[in-house]
């Protein structure tokens, strides 16, 4: 006990005397100021520039006032240099500063109880690594608290540049920031600017808690308003620590004509869309960033889940999760937005056009898991997509994909090549079980076509849209049918028999089998050639020949078929298919010669060997009773009939 009262009373005379040699420092530095403040200018400018590492330069007037509770300093024409971590220059220019302390006494931390900056004029700037010459301190050695609390602040019209390189914001503008009286009378603090951010006129506002209650332990609440071209962005949140941004937490939904918009507002680059609304949850650790509760919708598409963004080694590191119950690729692009006009003459094309989203890919680096629903692809549809796309210094892959596509199921993967000037694209694809009778067809009775189909896509292009990257095409498309059904009037038609017309005409849908059926193109610059067409049905062996042009889409093939059995008054004239893509027709090419039919049916058959072929598509097709059959009989014998078959 005695210990501890002598400790007390030690401590008391200690405070008491700290007291009494603060009090006659503050008069002797109150006497020599009062006597002719600016002598001390240039001392007092290197005193504060060896504390922040900032030049401090009072080119006019200055008045001091330390003898009280809250010291006063006002001096005019005050200019403060970047600090030693951004490039030289000036972060401000200030007409008349006013500045008014809180000491840090009585359990009180130093604080401004009053600043006010008339004339000021700001210049901001941010490096891509995140160091600012508004930091109080060097963000790469050290964590700074932040600066020091401000009770009331006052900064009419100042005039601000931002030139922010890590997050691509470049604003121009005037800023006022003063104590205001919202509701039932509380003085909020708010911030007001206008201006051109990004290059189009931009609007904010943010209204903040009280300054004058402020305090470390509890965190600041603010509310904001931003629009431009369009978008308005708003939200609300809070601060843990006043001031200091690098524990932010926050709600924010934004509405407008176009997403991509958003890039006047936040500097992140987005794709074209229409009239869209996004909203969310953002929270911010450090250099840590979390989005989540993310629900964006444009059109008939919409896209929700989570995204965190690591910034630590300067380059941004994207992991995300995302879903959607519908995305339509014809919601993205710049005719989404209206930015395109499109004669109405444009004939509609099976391959969209839309400019595909693979903007900002050189800028970060992402993981993103994604399920749908549906999507939907120019006139195609998919369902149960699920795709890991990983983006790698402007390269994306998006492997493995899977998606259900009538009945069948599409696998493999896509890598987009996004470092050069125009994307190039590589896809190798594979689609099993593809069910011929879900396509679109005039009447609502049986289909002409019955089996499942499988088909391997191996091809590379370039462009910005699927339809460009088709129109470019180099590679191979192979599709084999092993089993399957054809209305008989088709197979007999493409022998051009007297049984044949008569199925045909009669609207007959007696069906007939299909024992294997190989069709192998090989794509150059967009235009596919036919390099394998044949069909083995039971009554006649069809083969062909022709070009798929991608870019058109227009389709010019011609099948012949050699029956299996007699058929009297046959005549050699192959079946067409002709019209696009998206509307093929059938007709009877009777003004090509016999000989010019002959040849077509040996090409059809011999330029590719079967086996290769199947290979391509499935090495267990060969094994494949029926398309075994088919690839043992000789070449000579494949371009006519069966063994044992009558010669025409």
């Amino acid at each position: 006990m005695k210990g501890s009262s002598i400790v007390r009373w030690g401590l008391k005379y200690l405070a008491m005397t700290l007291a009494t040699l603060l009090v006659a420092v503050a008069l002797l530095v109150t006497t020599v100021t009062l006597m002719d403040a600016n002598r001390f200018r240039g001392p007092l400018g290197r005193f504060v520039a060896a504390r922040t590492g900032r030049e401090i330069r009072i080119d006019g007037a200055l008045q001091a006032h330390l003898f009280s509770l809250h010291p006063r300093l006002t001096s005019e024409r005050v200019v403060i240099g970047n600090p030693p971590w951004t490039p030289p220059g000036r972060t401000a220019e200030i007409g008349r500063l006013s500045l008014v302390f809180e000491l840090p006494l009585f359990g009180h931390s130093f604080a401004i109880q009053r600043l006010e900056l008339e004339g000021a004029m700001l210049h901001l700037v941010r490096d891509s690594i995140g160091r600012a010459n508004w930091q109080w301190a060097d963000p790469t050695r050290t964590v700074g608290k932040g600066p020091p609390l401000i009770r009331s602040l006052s900064m009419p019209s100042a005039h601000v540049d931002l030139d922010d390189a890590r997050r691509h914001l470049q604003f121009a503008g005037t800023v006022s920031a003063q104590d205001a009286s919202g509701a039932q009378g509380i003085v909020l603090l708010r911030i007001e600017g206008s201006g051109h951010l990004n290059g189009r006129a931009n609007t904010f506002a943010i209204n903040g808690d009280p300054l004058a209650t402020v305090t470390r332990a509890r965190p600041y609440r603010f509310t904001f308003a931003e629009r431009s071209s369009g978008s308005h962005l708003a939200g609300r949140g809070f601060l843990s620590q006043p001031f200091d941004f690098r524990a932010l937490d926050t709600t924010f939904e934004a509405t407008g004509e176009d997403l991509k918009d958003l890039y006047f507002l936040t500097g992140l680059t987005l794709p074209n869309t229409g009239t869209y609304r996004l909203s969310g949850r953002l929270t911010r650790q450090g250099t840590s960033f979390k989005f989540s509760d993310l629900l964006a919708t444009s059109g008939h598409s919409d896209v929700h889940g989570t995204l965190s963004v690591e910034t630590s080694s300067g380059r941004s590191q994207i992991d995300a999760e995302l879903h959607s119950q519908l995305l339509r690729l014809s919601d993205l692009g710049a005719r989404a937005a209206g930015r395109v006009s499109e004669p109405r003459t444009a004939k509609r094309l099976l391959l969209p056009d839309s400019t595909l989203p693979l903007v900002g890919l050189r800028r970060s680096d992402a993981v993103v898991n994604f399920h749908a629903h549906g999507v939907d692809v120019g006139r195609v549809s998919l369902h149960a997509v699920a795709a890991k796309v990983t983006i790698d210094h402007g390269v994306l892959s998006v492997t493995p994909l899977s998606a259900d596509f009538f009945e069948g199921k599409i696998t493999g993967g896509i890598r987009f090549d996004a470092t050069k000037e125009v994307p190039t694209t590589d896809l190798d694809l594979r689609i099993a079980g593809l069910q011929l009778s879900q396509f679109a067809r005039k009447d609502q009775g049986r289909p002409p076509f019955e089996g499942a189909l499988r088909v391997r896509l191996g091809l590379t292009g370039h462009g910005r849209s699927i339809h460009e990257l088709a129109a470019s095409a180099n590679g191979t498309a192979t599709a084999v049918l092993p089993h399957g059904a054809i209305r008989a009037s088709l197979a007999e038609l493409t022998g051009i028999d007297l049984r044949g017309l008569g199925l045909l005409l009669t609207k007959n849908k007696e069906e007939t089998g299909i024992r294997c059926g190989v069709a192998s193109f090989q794509a150059h610059e967009g235009t596919l050639t036919a390099q394998t067409l044949v069909v083995d049905t039971d009554p006649v062996l069809i083969t062909g020949q022709g070009t798929i042009h991608l870019d058109s889409e227009a389709l010019d093939l011609a099948f012949h078929g050699k029956p299996k059995h007699l058929r009297l008054l046959r005549l050699r004239a192959p079946v067409s298919v002709r019209g696009t893509l998206a509307h093929p027709s059938i007709g009877i090419e009777a003004r090509r010669s016999v000989a010019q039919a002959g040849a077509a049916v040996a090409l059809g058959i011999v330029l590719t060997p079967l086996a290769a072929v199947l290979a391509f598509v499935d090495p267990g097709l060969a094994k494949d009773a029926d398309c075994a059959a088919l690839l043992a009989e000789p070449k000579n014998d494949t371009t006519s009939a069966r063994a044992g078959a009558p010669t025409p």
